[in-house]
């Protein structure tokens, strides 16, 4: 580990750790961690998102097929959890998204499965997809896990749809932030995920995200260990909104962010209602979004 020893092992120490799990704890009963804010009691009811108080894992284990920098030699350890608190009409993994597809774990189950991943998989790290609605009890589990030996690096792989104060509570926790930037244009946000003010929230909690970990940083054998990663997926015809958002990433955060531009939309889930997005992506479009971005200079994977 070295002098890249994760922040929230010191957390722990000094007892911060402990403090926000306990503040956490606070939304199992009147649910604000995203920009829905919808004050549900979790126990009893979902929001916006459909989930209640436990964590539901679809799936863990290794994974070869995220970014390079987070796949290393033996695999970004990936735990996929169910439901979202946005409703992406093209999702690729809408059976887990939409559908809730996985089970119910106790917070000592999750960091039960933190530790498989450390010692048993020997990932480089501990990838958490679509975590939001689950801040309570990852944090959690990370504050039982730690006691456990667990010492690898948090990725919080995330739509963008995030609350600056929930981001605050998980400062020193999350190692990597590794959210989407969907889009800029709120009209296409309404549209294709259902939250028009998506531009305005993902901006806010992009900025908090740099403010705790800067640019992406590697250590000599490779693997990243700390900093902002954005993915953007392009859409078809939605070129300009791409520009857009390259733009704001150039002149808004750290230099040294890593953007992977990704050019691999096909139409899953409820796309085939919007004849404009029905379709795969224009490869011509994708070319002329990625000069763009290498004329300003960004930092692609």
């Amino acid at each position: 580990m070295g002098s890249n020893k994760p922040s929230y092992i010191k957390l722990f120490q000094d007892g911060t750790l402990l403090k926000r799990v306990e503040e956490l704890k606070k939304h199992i009963t009147g649910c604000r961690l995203c920009p829905h804010e919808c004050g549900v009691d979790r126990a009893k009811q979902a929001g916006f998102c459909r989930a209640y108080n436990q964590a539901i894992v679809s799936s863990y284990g290794p994974h070869l097929g995220e970014e390079t920098v987070l796949v290393g030699t033996r695999g970004s350890g990936t735990v996929f959890f169910g439901y979202c608190n946005m409703k992406c009409v093209y999702c690729q993994n809408y059976e887990l998204s939409f559908g809730g597809e996985g089970r119910a774990v106790s917070n000592e189950e999750l960091a039960e499965i933190m530790l498989i991943i450390q010692n048993v998989y020997r990932c480089h790290n501990i990838n958490l997809v679509t975590p939001t609605h689950f801040v309570p009890n990852i944090v959690e589990a990370v504050y039982i896990a730690v006691q456990r030996g667990l010492y690898l690096p948090i990725v919080y792989n995330c739509g963008g749809y995030e609350s600056v104060e929930t981001l605050r509570l998980l400062d020193g926790i999350v190692d990597i932030y590794m959210p989407d930037f969907k889009y800029r244009d709120s009209e296409r946000a309404k549209r294709y995920s259902k939250v028009a003010d998506y531009p305005e929230k993902a901006k806010m909690a992009l900025k908090e995200m740099d403010r705790q970990v800067g640019g992406l940083k590697t250590d000599d054998s490779g693997p990243a260990y700390k900093g902002l990663l954005i993915r953007h997926l392009m859409l078809p015809g939605g070129l300009e909104d791409t520009k857009n958002v390259l733009e704001w990433i150039k002149h808004e955060l750290s230099p040294d962010c890593l953007v992977n531009l990704m050019d691999q939309y096909y139409p899953a889930h409820k796309a085939y209602k919007y004849d404009e997005i029905n379709h795969r992506l224009n490869f011509k479009e994708y070319r002329q979004a990625r000069a763009f971005a290498e004329e300003l200079g960004l930092r692609l994977a």
